[in-house]
């Protein structure tokens, strides 16, 4: 059965609203988002909007065996990867959070990773990442620092709103982070 569609006064009545993350301990790929959209805070799912390419980005890139559906989120742990986000609350579009509150996520989200150690934590927004972790000149791919063990890398944000990155820019911005996460955890590097 094909989940409701949420009503504008559902959409609304979102604002502030948080998502459960998914998430256990040790996973390959932590997958952090900005914060959550209305939408998807008022289906409670991660990347719930329709026009959101997330899903298909992560099965393009290889992370998963087929496009899940957002209300499967479950699923990614058997995948070897999670969702969070760098702030919680659900607003309208991520220009309505301050810097403060990217700078204070970051803080929120390093205790998180260094709680469930995933091997790489995939931030998915360049300007929010340099925001947040003050690199201002920071670009796509690894990044230099780390989050206690964990291993950073900055992906396009796979908000439809991103016309930048087509989805086949996706697939390949995704597919470089499994290519990599495999190949250092094969070498054991």
């Amino acid at each position: 059965m094909l989940p409701m569609r949420p009503t504008k006064a559902d959409i609304a009545a979102a604002e502030g609203k948080r998502l459960r993350d998914v998430i256990g301990p040790d996973l390959n790929v932590l997958f952090c988002g900005i914060n959550p959209g209305l939408y998807s805070a008022a289906v409670g799912r991660h990347f719930a909007r329709p026009g959101n390419r997330f899903w298909a980005a992560l099965h393009a890139g290889g992370f998963t065996a087929r496009v899940l559906a957002p209300e499967e989120n479950g699923l990614l742990l058997a995948f070897g990867c999670g969702l969070t986000d760098i702030v919680a609350r659900a607003t309208a579009t991520a220009e309505d959070l301050s810097a403060a509150e990217l700078v204070a996520g970051r803080a929120r989200l390093e205790r998180k990773v260094r709680k469930y150690r995933p091997r790489w934590v995939a931030i998915l927004g360049i300007g929010a990442y340099r925001t947040a972790f003050g690199q201002p000149r920071a670009d796509f791919g690894p990044q230099p620092e780390r989050l206690g063990s964990s291993e950073v890398w900055v992906l396009p944000n796979p908000s439809g709103l991103n016309a930048s990155y087509q989805p086949g820019d996706l697939a390949r911005a995704f597919g470089r982070l499994r290519e990599t996460a495999i190949r250092r955890i094969a070498t054991g590097s």
